[in-house]
């Protein structure tokens, strides 16, 4: 399978903090990577480099064989990018800003007519075409700004937060466009704030930390090394929650974590033999506990184990700011 998106020792250094520092990255084409990371993470720097808005200060970057600094032109008619806020022109319709963004992107004046109008009837915006932006809502703009960003049919199609703030049914119908995209040979770089968009979309997902590629590999692959199952202990009293931590750390377990927001305590297990010993010290602790389970471990977990950052928010809004 070719490689649409390389980066070798990606380095960006902005004042004295490195946003970057050696990231490596290589995406199949017609593949969906997703970059997971806490806040500062470095993933809309990587973005940025990849879509020519930012010059690496080390490495290289290519998309589809072309190098992002020497070959920029050739790159920038090669992509697409939707940022993390709407882009469109408030000030034209929503059939103008399409239309507009082909002639920028030189289809001749009958090919920008009919992809505004193809574009508008995919994202079901077609009642809405001769209509301002302004008065769209939230999840109308983002449709508006994704399509604007396919226009040119683009090989490689860069997300940064596409769904940041959408209700869960404009979330769906625009995850449906990705798919969509997807199975016609598009590749997808895709940063999120949202665990399970991650798991909806993604072929593989690189979870980043301080500028580095930390973990990479599918949802199960990262599930694997954080451990097979992970422990969910719930004590009766919220205000035991540090001294639950405190009893696993005595007992010799590592990986154990505090969720206050949940009142539970999570630590990843690898076997029979660690499930044990953390029964064995909870019972020891004299510590009344409400419930404790075993279950496969979400990709909040996994995110937290590795980078040791909580995300905001838990189940389907579970969030990691980028």
């Amino acid at each position: 399978m070719d490689t649409a998106i390389e980066t070798v020792g990606l380095v960006k250094q902005f004042g004295d903090k490195r946003a970057l520092d050696g990231v490596d990255l290589k995406v199949p084409a017609g593949t969906v990577l997703s970059l997971l990371g806490p806040n500062g993470a470095g993933k809309t720097t990587v973005v940025r480099i990849l879509a020519t808005l930012t010059r690496p200060d080390g490495g290289r970057a290519t998309v589809c064989g072309n190098d992002v600094v020497r070959e920029a032109d050739l790159v920038r008619r090669l992509i697409g990018l939707t940022g993390q806020y709407a882009s469109v022109d408030e000030n034209i319709s929503g059939w103008e800003n399409l239309y507009l963004v082909g002639r920028l992107t030189d289809l001749p004046r009958r090919r920008a007519r009919a992809r505004a109008d193809e574009l508008l009837e995919q994202f079901g915006l077609t009642a809405a075409a001769k209509q301002l932006p302004r008065s769209y809502s939230g999840g109308m703009r983002r449709k508006l700004d994704l399509a604007a960003s396919l226009v040119g049919e683009p090989r490689v199609l860069y997300l940064d937060e596409p769904t940041t703030g959408l209700d869960p049914r404009s979330r769906n119908a625009l995850w449906a466009a990705v798919r969509a995209r997807v199975a016609t040979g598009t590749t997808v770089l895709l940063t999120t704030q949202y665990m399970e968009e991650a798991e909806a979309l993604a072929d593989s997902v690189v979870v980043m930390d301080n500028g580095r590629v930390i973990e990479a590999g599918t949802t199960d692959q990262l599930r694997a090394r954080v451990g097979g199952k992970v422990l969910h202990i719930r004590p009766t009293r919220a205000a035991d929650l540090a001294q639950v931590l405190r009893a696993l750390e005595g007992a010799g377990l590592a990986g154990a974590s505090l969720d206050a927001e949940a009142g539970l305590v999570r630590m990843p297990i690898a076997g029979d033999a660690e499930l044990t010993t953390a029964v064995g010290a909870l019972a020891s602790s004299a510590l009344p506990i409400a419930g404790i389970d075993t279950h496969v471990p979400s990709l909040d977990e996994v995110f937290l184990s590795l980078t040791g950052a909580q995300p905001a928010g838990s189940g389907d809004a579970a969030q990691v700011r980028a």
